[in-house]
């Protein structure tokens, strides 16, 4: 039975100076017809007004905490989000970036009720909706929805969205976490949940997601690709 002296749901978002962005991001969840969760904003000391925005809202609500914390000397966003873990009240996680939004207003909802009914499921996730810097759609797209069928695949593409899904914290943590990779620390995360327990899809699109190709250098690219071989070789015999 649900615990309504703490949020089941913790949602956790890592920020550097996306004032411009971040409250889309946060009203989204706001718009959130589920409201038991707690969202986790991890400033990684932001040079803007990230801090004066976020404050803001965590003074207007209370399911809103604000962390401003120590730059990580590795790279990427792994440290942030462990420590989002570790720290997160909830029985289950959710992510979303400060410079996207969710776009079904049920999507939290859908989810917990999902893995409420079944135990054996440890990762949820949902489709995508690419838009431009405006928010114009470019188009639509699900991942593999079933259990067999996102274990057929998921040598060879990331079987889910970060922004859609919502997994148990505590085998999260048990597993420790998120691998220190600078671009594929979900794809990692999910192979190793995907030996604890069952995986699923929502055949419905959960959130927009701006055009990779619009927030991301070429060089980091290439550094993605690089990464995402490493990754390939460490699962490919399991």
């Amino acid at each position: 039975m649900e615990n309504k002296s703490q949020p089941l749901v913790s949602i956790i978002m890592p920020t550097y100076n996306r004032a411009n962005l971040l409250p889309l991001a946060i009203e989204s969840v706001l718009r959130q017809t589920y409201t038991n969760w707690e969202l986790l904003l991890l400033d990684n000391q932001s040079t803007d007004n990230t801090g004066e925005i976020a404050k803001k809202y965590f003074t207007q609500d209370e399911r809103i905490k604000y962390f401003n914390l120590e730059k990580s000397s590795n790279p990427g966003i792994t440290d942030y989000l462990n420590f989002g873990i570790k720290t997160a009240e909830g029985k289950y996680i959710a992510r979303l970036d400060d410079d996207d939004e969710w776009y079904e207003p049920d999507k939290l909802s859908k989810q917990v009720d999902f893995l409420e009914m079944h135990d054996d499921y440890i990762l949820v996730g949902g489709g995508a909706v690419m838009v431009d810097a405006d928010r114009r759609e470019i188009f639509k797209f699900y991942k593999r929805e079933t259990d067999s069928r996102i274990r057929n695949n998921a040598l060879y593409a990331n079987p889910f969205w970060h922004n859609t899904v919502m997994f148990r914290r505590q085998p999260a943590l048990d597993i420790g976490g998120y691998n220190n990779y600078r671009f594929v620390e979900d794809w990692d995360l999910w192979r190793r949940l995907g030996k604890v327990g069952k995986l699923y899809n929502f055949q419905e699109y959960f959130y927009w997601y701006m055009n990779p190709g619009q927030n991301i250098s070429l060089s980091k690219r290439r550094l993605a690709g690089k990464t995402i071989l490493r990754l390939l070789k460490k699962y490919r015999y399991e």
